[in-house]
């Protein structure tokens, strides 16, 4: 009777999306079963802490009270954590925190080595090196260990009631190591997160009230504090808002403590954020396998729609094991603050289904997969990184995801030179009925091991002329080799704004292609943009020598430029892509079949 019970509620379950609350329900269990008997097995149990900082210029004395005030607010952070993995059914794992005798926490006073004036938001490394020597007598490596400086560089007029800070503000980390720099003030005050007046005017928020102040101070500890651990930044679906309120690692650093002003919910975890935190050695009290290298991998890839969204399916096959996969959803632009989740606990073979549903309308998008490791190690399986396009209408659209998929053991083999057993895939690949799209970039990856062997431009014949297999007077790229249809690393795949192209020229910055055009074509069509994973910045230039005939706005990864130039009696062509003022890391550009037309 238990058990048919059981399968209704199951199917009742399946035929509609599952709230925020079933959704823990259903995977909080199953990670804690695989994560549980990993660490049962020959158990390392040990003890991690934060260790705290207070550094502050050589000519300025720390702030009032930093001891009792720091102390408080960790100490606040650290039941925020506890409550919130308790809220997933993790239990109160949280942060470390070391105590002195008095109750308050052990924090390390650094005296900076120059003023005040000699620092500003981009000192981070500097002021870290030189908190190193000090926390380095006190027996704690920087480089192994997870550190909160504060750094006293606030600016308060309390006769003005002004505030103003200069001081880094970011952090980084893994479940290794970390660092956080925050900001130190008068003001920074747990006591006063309630308070609503009198209000002050700070430098960046405006006038703001004082509890207003410390949420986003407060807040942005918790939050970078969260990147240190190794989160990364992750919005809340509109479900998970109603429910909870804002995602500390989205805008959640501007809303914590506000539900104690009854100004809003306050914030929260995301279930994938605590999933990714579950086993982290602080949180876990397990350093078992801590430093020890992961290998990861994700098998038989799909991806398909599925009720407004999509369904992600494959196999995980890694050492040590994976309890859990997280899957992003990035819309375009806005760095990754309003990337939302899904997750899924893969079976005991290592099967896994995400279902990427409640996705923004309205634009192009990426999906990437985190893979959760029992040691606390997370890695990001690049092969399952894919845009997808939603529409103003809500219909989702993953033709490229799908064929790239597709693609990957092509791919792969023409990455390794492998071109008889490419020839063999491109036949299987052909054999079946698949999309136009994928086998045309199948067939001209196969065909890009040869140079371009068609005559130059102005020998052409026909109406259509496509430079990437046309014979150029000069081809000079500023990273690797001047290469046709493919990539020169990597994976080959012509992929830039979200989409695949079949044909292109590689042209990472600062790159130039010369064509002898003759006179003989009318206009020069094509689009341009950064290949895809590459977070460069370029500008693309079409010249005939003389003239600039296009030129592209500062183009960033994400962004595609369509472009269609006369060149009617043009003799020479001349395509260029710039590097910005950032240099060329990583400058991948791409011309996205550029062709003539008569």
């Amino acid at each position: 009777m238990f058990r048919a019970c059981l399968s209704m509620l199951l199917l009742a379950l399946s035929a509609r999306a599952l709230t925020p609350q079933e959704e823990i329900d259903a995977q909080v269990p199953a990670a804690r079963r695989i994560l549980d008997a990993w660490h049962a097995n020959q158990p390392q149990p040990g003890r991690r802490e934060l260790h705290l900082v207070l550094w502050t210029p050589a000519d300025r004395e720390p702030a009032p009270r930093f001891r009792e005030r720091l102390s408080a607010i960790l100490l606040d952070i650290q039941s925020f954590y506890a409550r919130e993995m308790q809220r997933h059914g993790f239990g109160p794992r949280t942060i470390g925190l070391p105590k002195q005798a008095d109750g308050l926490l052990r924090i390390h006073l650094v005296r900076g080595l120059h003023p005040y004036d000699e620092y500003n938001v981009d000192s981070g490394h500097a002021i870290r090196e030189e908190c190193r020597p000090v926390l380095a007598k006190a027996g704690i490596d920087v480089q192994n260990e997870t550190v909160v400086i504060f750094c006293n560089m606030s600016v308060w007029d309390a006769a003005a009631r002004t505030m103003s800070q200069n001081s880094p503000y970011y952090a980084s980390g893994t479940h290794r190591s970390g660092t956080a720099w925050q900001v130190d003030s008068p003001l920074l005050d747990l006591e006063l997160l309630v308070a609503r007046d009198p209000p002050l005017e700070d430098g960046q928020y405006g006038r703001i009230s004082p509890g207003r102040y410390n949420s986003i101070f407060i807040g942005g500890i918790a939050h970078e504090l969260g990147h240190a651990l190794g989160l990364p930044h992750n919005g809340e679906r509109k479900d998970q808002r109603a429910a909870f309120g804002t995602a500390l690692m989205g805008s959640g650093n501007r809303t914590y403590g506000e539900d104690r002003r009854g100004e809003g919910k306050g914030s929260f975890l995301t279930l994938a954020h605590a999933l990714r935190l579950a086993a982290h050695p602080m949180f876990s009290g397990s350093v078992k396998g801590m430093q020890i290298q992961v290998s990861a991998g994700v098998e038989n890839l799909r991806v398909e729609e599925s009720g407004s969204g999509f369904r992600v399916t494959g196999r995980v096959v890694a050492d040590p094991p994976v309890y859990a996969v997280v899957g992003y959803m990035d819309p375009r632009g806005g760095d990754d603050y309003d990337a939302t989740s899904c997750s899924a606990i893969p079976d005991a073979s290592g099967r896994f289904a995400l279902e990427a549903q409640a996705l923004r309308r309205g634009g192009k998008s990426e999906f990437r997969i985190v893979l959760c490791h029992v040691n606390g190690a997370a890695t990001r399986a690049e092969q399952v990184s894919f845009p997808y396009q939603v529409d103003d209408q809500g219909k989702v659209d993953v033709t490229t995801a799908r064929a790239r998929l597709e693609l990957t053991p092509l791919a792969a083999e023409v990455a390794a030179g492998k071109w008889p057993e490419a020839a063999r895939e491109l036949a299987r690949l052909a054999s079946g009925r698949r999309p136009r799209l994928l086998l045309e970039t199948a067939s001209e990856l196969v065909a890009s091991q040869r140079a371009p062997s068609r005559p130059a431009p102005s020998a052409a014949t026909g109406s259509v002329c496509r430079l990437s297999q046309s014979r150029p007077v000069e081809a000079k790229t500023g990273y690797g080799p001047a290469v046709y249809d493919r990539l020169p690393y990597g994976s080959p795949l012509l992929v830039a704004g979200g989409e695949l192209f079949p044909r292109g020229i590689y042209a990472h910055a600062i790159s130039r292609h010369v064509y002898d055009l003759g006179g003989k074509w009318k206009t020069l069509a094509g689009k341009a943009g950064l290949a895809d994973g590459k977070n460069g910045t370029v500008i693309f230039r079409i010249t005939d020598g003389a003239r600039e005939l296009w030129k592209s706005p500062l183009c960033r990864e994400g962004d595609l430029h369509d472009f269609s130039v006369p060149v009617e009696g043009v003799q020479t062509l001349i395509l260029e892509v710039d590097a910005a003022q950032d240099g060329n890391r990583a400058d991948w550009g791409v011309w996205a079949d550029p062709t003539l037309t008569r």
